[in-house]
C-alpha cells in the first residue's frame, strides 16, 4: 500500500468512519499528516505478513477526551520523544509502528511517526475500530501486555508506565493524562512481528481509504450514503451492515468527565412522528435503540453520517438538530469471540445484555 498526499482527504474520511464516533477529529489529524509528509516525505506502509516474526513493532497513538483533542493536536517532537523514551527502556529501536486503533487522529498520527523517523508503518491495527481504553486492543485480548508504555505531553514531560495488567495501566495513564491536559502522545504494546501476523486486524489502512473512496465517488454520483453502504459489504470484516436510521438529532448530552467524553443523542424521524433512536457514547459510540430496543450494540460498529454528503460526525461535533443517518456494522470474528468481548464487549461498559450480532437483531 502507498499513501499519497493527494490520499489524505478520502484516508481521514474512511478513517473517521471506522473510528465509529472517536479516535479523533478527521480534519485535525489530515492536517497533521499533510505537514509531516510535505516536510519529510512519503512514509512506508508494509502489510503485516511482510514482518519477521522477531520484529519489534510498537503501537503509537493519541490519548484523551476529543473535546481536548481537537483544542491539543500533536507538534511532532512529542510524537518522536514518545518513541525515543519506549526505546530507551526497551534498549532497542521499534523495527515498525503500527496504529493502536483506526480513528480520524488515531490513524494520521503513526502515519506522522513514520514520515518523521522513516520507521515502517503497518498495515493493520489493533482495533478495526476505535474504542477508549488502551486494554480494549486484541493484543491485549490474546496474551500481549501495553506496557512498558510512555506517556508524553505537549511540553515534552514525559512518563514511563509498568503495570501488572492492562486495565491497570489504562487507570495509570488516564490519571497522567488528566495531569498533562487529556491529549497526550502515547507509544505502547511493544509486541513482536508474530504477534501482529497472529491478532492485529489487517489491511485496515487500505479498507479506511477505500471507504473514503467510495464516499468521494458516491457524492459526484448523488448517493454517498448507499455508495459507502455498499463498499462495505464487499469487505470481509463490516459485511454485515444497515442504515440504522435516518432522522435529525432532537436532544444530546455530553461531558467530559474521568478523562473521557461521556452521554447520549437522541433522534427523531424527520416528518417528527415515529420511532426515536438513541445513541450512547463513551469517547465511541457503543449502543443504538429504537424505541428502548437495542438494534445495534459494541464491539460491531455503530456510525453517525450526514444524511446528504455520509461525512462521518465524531461524538464532539454532534449537534442539535443535525440531519443524519445512523449505520451499523459487523467487526471481524476474532473481535466476536469470548475473550475479545469481555475486554470490550456490552458488560465492559455496564451495558445491559449479552452482546447479539447486528446481523442476528437487524437482518435476521
Amino acid at each position: 500500500m502507498k499513501l499519497e498526499l493527494t490520499d489524505l482527504e478520502d484516508f481521514a474520511r474512511g478513517a473517521a468512519f471506522l473510528g465509529t464516533g472517536g479516535g479523533g477529529d478527521p480534519y485535525i489529524g489530515k492536517l497533521l499528516a499533510q505537514h509531516a509528509i510535505r516536510e519529510f516525505g512519503v512514509p512506508t506502509i508494509i502489510e503485516p505478513e511482510d514482518l519477521a516474526d522477531d520484529a519489534l513493532v510498537f503501537a503509537i497513538a493519541m490519548l484523551g477526551a476529543p473535546t481536548v483533542l481537537v483544542e491539543k493536536a500533536a507538534c511532532g517532537d512529542d510524537i518522536d520523544l514518545a518513541i525515543d523514551k519506549l526505546s530507551e527502556r526497551l534498549g532497542r529501536r521499534p523495527d515498525a509502528l503500527i496504529p493502536i486503533e483506526i480513528g480520524g487522529v488515531n490513524s494520521t498520527v503513526p502515519l506522522v511517526a513514520s514520515a518523521r523517523t522513516g520507521i515502517p508503518l503497518v498495515n493493520a491495527d489493533g482495533m478495526g475500530r476505535a474504542f477508549p481504553e488502551i486494554q480494549m486492543v486484541t493484543f491485549n485480548v490474546y496474551g500481549s501486555k501495553p506496557t512498558p508504555l510512555s506517556v508524553v505531553d505537549e511540553h515534552l514531560n514525559s512518563a514511563i508506565i509498568d503495570a501488572k495488567d492492562a486495565k491497570t495501566a489504562e487507570d495509570l495513564v488516564r490519571s497522567v493524562a488528566i495531569q498533562m491536559g487529556l491529549s497526550v502522545i502515547t507509544a505502547n504494546y511493544p509486541v513482536s512481528g508474530d504477534v501482529v501476523k497472529k491478532y492485529a486486524i489487517k489491511h485496515t489502512l487500505t479498507i479506511a481509504l477505500e471507504i473514503g473512496r467510495a464516499i468521494s465517488q458516491g457524492r459526484k454520483e448523488g448517493c454517498p450514503v448507499e455508495a459507502l453502504v455498499n463498499y462495505l459489504r464487499s469487505t470481509k470484516y463490516y459485511k454485515h451492515c444497515k442504515i440504522l436510521y435516518d432522522g435529525k438529532i432532537t436532544d444530546i448530552k455530553r461531558e467530559t468527565t474521568k478523562g473521557f467524553s461521556v452521554g447520549f443523542c437522541r433522534l427523531e424521524p424527520l416528518s417528527g412522528s415515529g420511532d426515536s433512536m438513541e445513541v450512547v457514547f463513551q469517547n465511541e459510540n457503543l449502543a443504538a435503540k429504537i424505541n428502548g430496543k437495542m438494534v445495534t450494540m459494541v464491539p460491531d460498529l455503530i456510525c453517525i453520517v450526514d444524511r446528504e454528503t455520509a461525512e462521518p460526525v465524531p461524538v464532539e461535533a454532534l449537534r442539535y438538530g443535525q440531519r443524519v443517518k445512523i449505520i451499523g456494522a459487523s467487526v471481524p470474528p476474532i473481535m466476536r469471540t469470548p475473550e475479545a468481548l469481555d475486554i470490550f464487549g456490552p458488560q465492559a461498559f455496564g451495558l445491559d445484555g449479552p452482546y447479539t450480532p447486528i446481523e442476528d437483531i437487524v437482518m435476521p
